[in-house]
């Protein structure tokens, strides 16, 4: 059976009635509303005035909470450079900027920065901006997903969605989509990439930042994880390019960016890449002291990760590090922190190995 608003003539209610037990709400002759033994379909926005009290689950392909792949889609997170200005070299390796983003450059180098947001299209605290430079022929800018995030994705409609801008005479944005070709997590270098691209296409941007959205149909061979990379052209003096708010979210359709308190978004940056330095009097990332009567010996201080990496990382110590009676002997790094070795010497007296100077400390590296 069906009730109809018709638009046709002047208009009314018109009713048919069979024997299905199933109802059609039309408007104009286009069911908008249908009811069935089963339950109630809608198509369209269904728009509740009042309060909406649900007696069972309310099922969304993308949910209400963690529906975004992209970790610091925001940009908020840059433990690298603390919003400080970075360059990426032409033609060398990937570049990791604010934390899980990676950039590089052609032709000439450019500057990249996290910046301060703005309210269109919506509020945001902060975005990532690339300044260009004479002879820049290309940029890039990408996040790679790994599988553990993304295997579900495989065989299924996802929308990606961004801000974006740039100044003057660019006008077209590049995406594209990837996965890994044969092992997991495994995306190779610029030079030799081990890559297989989903889909790609343009967006066509002008100076005023807005939001610009795709579909994205994952193969079901896309279980190995995701890259997803946006480029421009000749970034030239004078240009800049803005990004933020990035989000993949299954589904077909681009709903508004998933905003994680910061201390949630943080712990997830730090799966991948962690940053521990010295930044006031007497806040040292560690503090290695002792004793020494003459024999050598081996102090050793374990620090830890504030969470599991996602590999055993890269340890690499920063800054000016101060060793009295004593020297390095040995770092080493496992998913969960670092063990740091010194050596005392046979002199004796107190012995200390500080990171002393602003910056000073170490950095934890198992990026994709």
């Amino acid at each position: 059976a069906s009730i109809n608003a018709s638009t046709s003539g002047g208009g009314g209610i018109i009713t048919n009635a069979d024997a299905t037990g199933n109802l059609d709400i039309q408007s104009g002759g286009s069911t908008v509303v249908a009811v069935t033994s089963t339950g109630v379909a809608v198509t369209g926005t269904l728009a509740a005035t009042g309060a909406v009290t649900l007696t069972g689950s309310l099922n969304t392909p993308n949910t209400f909470g963690f529906k975004n792949r992209i970790i610091n889609g925001g940009m908020n997170t840059d433990q690298r450079n603390a919003a400080a200005s970075q360059t990426f070299t032409a033609a060398a390796a990937l570049a990791y900027s604010v934390d899980r983003w990676y950039g590089y450059c052609t032709g000439a180098n450019v500057t990249g920065q996290q910046i301060a947001g703005g309210t269109t299209p919506t509020v945001t605290q902060n975005r990532y901006r690339f300044t260009g430079a004479a002879s820049v022929t290309a940029v890039g800018f990408g996040q790679r997903i790994e599988q553990k995030n993304s295997y579900d994705l495989a065989g299924s409609t996802c929308t990606l969605s961004a801000d974006l801008g740039i100044s003057a005479t660019l006008t077209t944005v590049t995406w594209t989509a990837y996965y890994a070709t044969t092992t997991a997590d495994t995306f190779g270098s610029l030079a030799s990439p081990t890559v297989t691209s989903i889909a790609t296409g343009t967006f066509t941007v002008g100076a005023t930042v807005a939001n610009f959205s795709a579909n994205i149909s994952i193969p079901a061979a896309a279980t190995t994880g995701i890259q997803i990379l946006f480029t421009v052209g000749a970034l030239t003096a004078g240009l800049t390019w803005t990004i933020g708010n990035v989000q993949l979210e299954k589904g077909s359709t681009a709903t508004s960016f998933d905003f994680r308190d910061y201390g949630r978004e943080l712990m997830m940056c730090q799966r991948y890449y962690v940053k521990a330095v010295k930044s006031a009097a007497e806040d040292r990332p560690w503090t290695l002291e002792g004793a020494t009567s003459g024999a050598i010996w081996y102090p050793t201080a374990n620090l830890y990760s504030p969470v599991s990496m996602r590999s055993t990382p890269t340890v690499t110590l920063l800054g000016t590090i101060s060793y009295t009676n004593c020297s390095f002997e040995n770092i080493s790094s496992q998913l969960n922190g670092v063990r740091f070795q010194v050596a005392a010497s046979t002199s004796g007296g107190r012995i200390y190995a500080l990171p002393n100077n602003t910056g000073a400390g170490y950095s934890l590296d198992s990026e994709l």
